[in-house]
């Protein structure tokens, strides 16, 4: 499987992940995401690649921020991560109101500015892990975020919280403590414990009205937020590369024929995948892409698997890629996981 887009920016994440990122992996895996490589990501201009040329943005195909999604993921999966958090609250602010527009779009889209979202608690409506509530020239915001991406590296983000009532509340924040507002210590997990991800504690956070982005009845958002995780992410493709990369350069040629044959079904998925995204309006046909999701879960596993193989115990070494992109594919399983993800991927597992 190729890279075949020929666009400025996807030049640009490719010499961002040769010269920054890929000689860092190992060590952004170990010891964190560090501010430099953040700063090399804003400015590359791949933060603004979906972003409203209006706005400073490129306003790019989606095919062009899957392809950067798939070179960032294959370098560097915790810098690609973080960044990723920043896309959506640039949609979002693109459909607000004009005074967020005016105060926030400009400086994210030219990338001068990282933002960071908090809304994966809402799948969890009836429950309020965040309950918003309406205060004089505002909202209050309380309880925890469980998992919040670039932590320190952030400059801004969007908080989303459910009312009593069933209105889903999406407010920019400033990515510092603040009154109402603390982080826990970093999370340590098994992968991408470098995208440096905390908890959120909520006590209390007043934001002004003008903070506000996006309101909205929670079935609405709901309706719109359930099909998304049934398309594969960019990244699995990413990462499952990488690991083929890794399997032709070992110069053993059992490695490079197990490469070859599984670059011809990782591509096939891709294709698949893809089609849907473009070709299928976005609430159909969910089966389909939940098998092609679960296909090339399956493939980037063999690929990754495929490169410990090949290393050796070598590849057990911390220094040696094999294991953090084996390492970063199991996170890859059960990031943005939603019910029916795990569903069809527990099914497919069973046959």
């Amino acid at each position: 499987m190729t890279a075949t887009l020929d666009h400025p920016l996807v030049t640009a994440a490719r010499r961002l992940a040769d010269d920054v990122l890929s000689p860092a992996a190992e060590a952004h895996d170990r010891e964190g995401v560090t501010p430099a490589a953040i700063d090399s990501v804003k400015a590359s201009g791949v933060l603004g690649v979906s972003a409203p040329a209006a706005y400073g943005g490129a306003e790019a195909p989606a095919a062009v921020g899957r392809e950067i999604a798939e070179i960032l993921a294959g370098a560097c999966c915790s810098t690609f991560f973080v960044q990723a958090q920043h896309h959506t609250p640039v949609r979002m602010l693109a459909e607000g109101e004009e005074a967020i527009r005016r105060r926030w779009l400009r400086p994210l889209s030219e990338g001068t500015l990282l933002a960071g979202i908090a809304f994966s608690h809402l799948r969890a409506y009836p429950e309020l892990p965040v309950r918003a509530t309406r205060v004089a020239g505002g909202w209050r915001f309380d309880g925890r975020v469980p998992w919040y991406t670039g932590w320190g590296l952030n400059d801004v983000f969007l908080l989303g919280g459910a009312t009593e009532d069933g209105e889903v509340v999406f407010a920019g924040v400033a990515a510092r403590e603040q009154p109402g507002l603390t982080a826990t210590d970093p999370l340590q997990l098994a992968a991408l414990t470098g995208a440096r991800t905390v908890g959120l504690l909520l006590d209390g956070l007043v934001l002004p009205d003008e903070a506000v982005v996006v309101r909205l009845p929670y079935e609405r958002w709901a309706t719109e937020d359930r099909p998304k995780n049934t398309n594969t992410n960019p990244a699995v493709f990413g990462v499952a590369r990488a690991a083929l990369d890794l399997l032709d350069a070992s110069g053993d040629g059992e490695a490079k024929e197990t490469a070859g044959v599984l670059r011809e079904r990782l591509a096939a998925a891709r294709r698949d995948a893809y089609a849907l995204i473009d070709e299928v309006p976005p609430a159909e046909r969910l089966d389909d892409r939940l098998a092609v999701k679960v296909r090339a879960y399956d493939l980037m596993r063999a690929a990754t698997t495929a490169a410990i193989a090949a290393g050796g115990g070598r590849a057990f070494g911390l220094s040696h890629p094999a294991q953090r992109l084996a390492r970063e594919g199991l996170f890859l399983v059960v990031q943005g996981q939603t019910r029916e993800v795990r569903t069809a991927h527990l099914e497919a597992l069973r046959s």
